[in-house]
């Protein structure tokens, strides 16, 4: 009788345990770099979405090409709070300033929150969410569709 009510799970080879939850498949990924990290998947109650499942095994393999044009979209999100500080526009924070220079070292400065295959504007639509040290109160969501990239939205939420 309870087997009604519990959230319907599948096994995939690469993901290991899918489970729905929330209107989304859940489960994780690990090869960005960083251990467990949360991935939403779209998709009905009977299974994720296929083609979303795709596009969330294709990231290993465009994941190091896609940090250039992430960084450089982080590095332009982060340069008008540097310039606000600057001229005392915004308080100077608690915390010592992220000492960036050249895109890449944005990456010490962030961390991957979560990944997801979901649709925008009817279009699957791969979103990776950061935290960023420099900016506390959003999360930040590089998003691509086909493979290319789209934005980094400045404020996003976990699907």
């Amino acid at each position: 009788m309870f087997g009604l009510f519990s959230s319907p799970s599948i096994s995939d080879p690469v993901f290991g345990e899918l489970k729905r939850s929330g209107g989304m498949w859940r489960g994780i990924i690990s090869s960005l770099g960083q251990p467990g990290v949360p991935l939403i998947i779209s998709g009905p109650k009977s299974a994720p979405d296929q083609a979303a499942i795709e596009i969330a095994k294709s990231i290993s393999g465009q994941y190091t090409a896609w940090q250039t044009v992430i960084e450089k979209a982080l590095l332009e999100h982060l340069a008008p709070y540097a310039e606000a500080i600057a001229s005392e526009g915004l308080p100077a924070p608690e915390e010592p300033w992220p000492n960036i220079k050249m895109p890449s070292d944005v990456w010490s400065h962030v961390s991957i929150e979560y990944v997801a295959v979901t649709p925008l504007e009817g279009k699957l639509t791969l979103e990776l969410g950061y935290c960023a040290t420099w900016d506390e109160e959003h999360t930040l969501g590089a998003r691509f569709q086909n493979g290319q990239f789209l934005e980094l939205c400045g404020s996003v939420l976990c699907p």
